[in-house]
């Protein structure tokens, strides 16, 4: 473990070779009783002076204005730290490493995973269940021993040096590609599980992109970006959970969301992506696709996603229901909401989604 006797010192000069660390906040940066976020300018100094004093590859903090609990992050601050990303690829960097609090890591990353298919690109996203710094002791910048988070620190810039094209989670030394990543404990170090066998978008991405190719894929990037921050400012993907209650409760759901802007709506299903069902709610499917809204099939398990084998999940299918296949609820979230950002009409997101599914499925771990 490094020393608890800290200073500070300059930042390194940036290169090519540099992983670029991003601070977003969450619990990782947090500090005293009751537990609140240290300012960055007085914690990053203070991280950084940690990282020299240890064999590790070369670092670099990118400025970042945006710090805050991850259970508060909207599409916006997404796109914000999509943009952030993509202005440094732009100069040339390739290495990063994303800290974030736990609650929407898994949403976090697996967006940028989207976001950035078609790149170079390494995105290394990480956290901790318990603070830096030992929140007991007061006076002084402490490290606690007995935390995940520099464990976590380091294990994530080792990985993100050695540059491997694609966004990964990387928690309790472990670590997996972002869209299989799901949250399964609320405390434990071993927050996190997934795999490393998937399909898109992690085979989306390019060992070796030619710097005309890299360029294309930028100014492709470009190109639309004044139109996803201003969608993201009205983006939004509905969760309707389904439980054993009366039809009513659903067709009420559904009903609200018919006359919204066309948007994402995640069914989240009993088991294999059994839903609950009524005329009613098929009939108001069907709306939902006139109106130009993307319906897509989940299921409440954590693990084996939705299929077509029960009468009582298969229905919705015939009501242009998409099904989620085996990816997370968070990976249908984050296509959801890349889509909506990145496409101008229902139609060319039901053509994109289409399309990466015929291209690739997960594969069982």
């Amino acid at each position: 473990m490094p020393s608890s006797k800290l200073t500070n010192n300059d930042s390194a000069t940036a290169n090519n070779n540099n992983v670029q660390l991003i601070y977003a906040g969450g619990t990782f940066g947090c500090h005293g009783k009751p537990l609140s976020p240290i300012a960055a300018a007085e914690f990053l100094p203070i991280v950084e002076q940690l990282l020299a004093e240890q064999y590790l590859p070369q670092t670099r903090w990118l400025a970042n204005a945006l710090i805050k609990d991850s259970s508060q992050l909207t599409p916006s601050d997404f796109v914000h730290f999509y943009q952030l990303i993509l202005a440094a690829y732009a100069t040339g960097q390739r290495s990063f490493v994303l800290i974030t609090g736990t609650d929407s890591l898994s949403y976090l990353s697996t967006f940028l995973a989207e976001a950035f298919v078609g790149s170079d690109i390494c995105i290394v996203v990480t956290g901790s269940m318990r603070p830096l710094f030992n929140p007991d002791q007061l006076e002084d910048y402490v490290v606690d021993d007995q935390s995940d988070a520099w464990g976590n620190l380091v294990e994530s810039i080792k990985l993100a040096a050695h540059g491997e094209p694609g966004v990964r989670v990387c928690f309790a030394r472990e670590n997996w590609q972002a869209q299989t990543v799901q949250k399964i404990h609320s405390h434990d170090f071993m927050a996190f599980t997934g795999h490393r066998r998937a399909a898109y978008p992690a085979n989306s991405y390019s060992k070796i992109l030619p710097d005309t190719r890299r360029q294309h894929w930028l100014d492709d990037q470009m190109d639309v970006n004044a139109q996803i921050i201003e969608r993201s400012t009205q983006a939004a993907v509905y969760p309707l959970y389904c439980m054993p209650n009366d039809s009513a409760v659903l067709e009420l759901q559904l009903r609200s969301l018919i006359d919204r802007p066309a948007s994402g709506i995640i069914l989240i299903g009993f088991g294999a992506g059994n839903a609950t069902y009524s005329p009613a709610i098929a009939e108001l499917l069907d709306q939902a696709y006139e109106r130009g809204h993307l319906v897509v099939s989940a299921s409440q398990c954590a693990f084996g996603g939705v299929g077509e084998t029960y009468a009582a999940g298969s229905w919705q299918y015939e009501h242009h229901v998409i099904s989620g296949g085996r990816l997370t609820l968070p990976a249908i979230f984050a296509r959801l909401l890349w889509l909506h950002l990145r496409f101008d009409t229902p139609a060319r997101r039901r053509q994109r989604w289409t399309h990466s599914i015929n291209q690739a499925t997960l594969v069982r771990s």
